[in-house]
């Protein structure tokens, strides 16, 4: 799965996979802006001249030859806006490697690029393609000092060698090669297929329209990415931490079980799924548990396998030396006791507040629990200026 990280525009993914594949393809575009986009591409390599293209050409379009299928990519499009750091680090936590877009028309780095970068290193994700868009706007020599900056922006960092790949997405120019740079530097990760499934959910939904009927009514549907392990239709999944009960005047949550009644990759009925690509797990669950994303940053599984549900956790910090996302340098402060903090651990984003902070290590208390197991990074986020600005990210305890 490859991320696609740039400030909520579409071009780019919709010139690579010819398509938005997701059910909910309106919802999305009205919606990118504050939700997980995704898309998927199948990469294909003309046996004669070695071209590199995307399954929406029939045959290749420099030579005419036949074209072999190489992998399907399954793109996750982050919206970029600072304040939606959540979102897309909700994204990150589904991607095997990550296309980073800069425009050519503006100087590099931009507050929210710096922050992309640093999300995705303190996700994990070191795998990066760096895709040079709107040369088109830009004339040859401005284009060249754009590159400059790139390259000197990501010196310093893990990712100082990542190919930077100009490209005209309206002209689909150099699409190819940014293709090419894609199969050559994210590579296919081998994935446990023999462990209990396990899924991050990044989308829910209702798919039954107004006024359906209540014999035709279809189950929710959950959507994200395996971690490991595979699921078949007829499979028990549970869902944690579920929905909030409320009795008595006290609260607990309750997890969810049902039965997998479908399974979705990309366009494409499958008996089933295993990891590599974004799915759609269809279920017998309540659609008013799905409907709107509400069950969006839970953790889907075999029943019985799933991590405990933490209402608190310590962690050991690991913060910056300064905050990115700022046009200003901002040197990072200790964690301070009582601070809340903006928490992104998977697909889930809570806020907690800081009960204890002791060198590195602090307590945390949260607003809504989380479901993750000890060694787990979660992402630390701080209210500075009215916006929530990475700060680091800590390992929980």
């Amino acid at each position: 799965m490859i991320g696609h990280v740039d400030h909520g525009k579409t071009t780019l993914t919709e010139s690579l996979s010819g398509t938005w594949t997701d059910r909910h393809s309106e919802e999305l575009r009205r919606g990118v802006s504050i939700r997980l986009g995704y898309a998927d591409a199948i990469f294909m390599k003309c046996s004669s001249c070695g071209t590199y293209t995307t399954s929406i050409e029939d045959k290749c379009p420099d030579c005419g030859g036949e074209l072999e299928p190489l992998r399907r990519i399954s793109f996750v499009d982050a919206p970029g806006h600072e304040t939606l750091m959540a979102t897309m680090l909700s994204g990150a936590a589904l991607m095997d490697g990550a296309v980073l877009v800069v425009a050519a028309d503006e100087p590099c780095p931009q507050p929210q690029t710096k922050e992309h970068l640093m999300a995705l290193e303190i996700i994990g994700v070191k795998n990066i393609v760096v895709a040079q868009t709107k040369i088109e706007l830009v004339s040859k020599e401005e284009a060249e000092e754009n590159y400059k900056q790139i390259k000197s922006f990501l010196q310093g960092t893990e990712v100082k060698d990542a190919p930077i790949i100009p490209v005209s997405a309206i002209h689909k120019v150099n699409l190819d090669r940014l293709i090419e740079a894609v199969e050559e530097e994210i590579p296919r990760k081998e994935r446990d297929l023999s462990k209990p499934p396990r899924m991050y959910v990044a989308r829910s939904f209702d798919v039954n329209r107004p006024g359906t009927l209540p014999e035709d009514l279809k189950g929710g549907v959950i959507g994200g990415s395996l971690l490991w392990g595979r699921w078949k239709i007829g499979d028990e999944v549970e869902v944690r931490p579920g929905i909030k009960i409320e009795k008595g005047g006290e609260s607990h949550w309750k997890s969810l079980t049902s039965e997998i009644v479908s399974l979705r990759a990309g366009e494409k009925p499958v008996e089933e799924a295993t990891p590599g690509g974004l799915i759609g797990v269809g279920t017998r669950l309540d659609p008013s548990y799905t409907k709107a994303d509400s069950l969006a940053g839970t953790v889907a599984g075999e029943p019985g396998t799933l991590p405990p549900l933490l209402d608190e956790f310590t962690v050991e910090a690991n913060l910056l030396k300064r905050v990115v996302g700022m046009k200003e340098e901002k040197e990072v402060e200790p964690l301070r006791t009582n601070e809340p903090l903006m928490i992104n651990v998977g697909t889930s984003t809570t806020v907690g507040t800081v009960t204890s902070a002791r060198d590195s290590k602090a307590e945390i208390s949260l607003r809504l629990p989380v479901c993750a197991d000890k060694g787990t990074r979660a992402a630390l986020n701080r209210r500075i200026k009215g916006r929530w600005r990475l700060i680091g990210y800590g390992t929980i305890l």
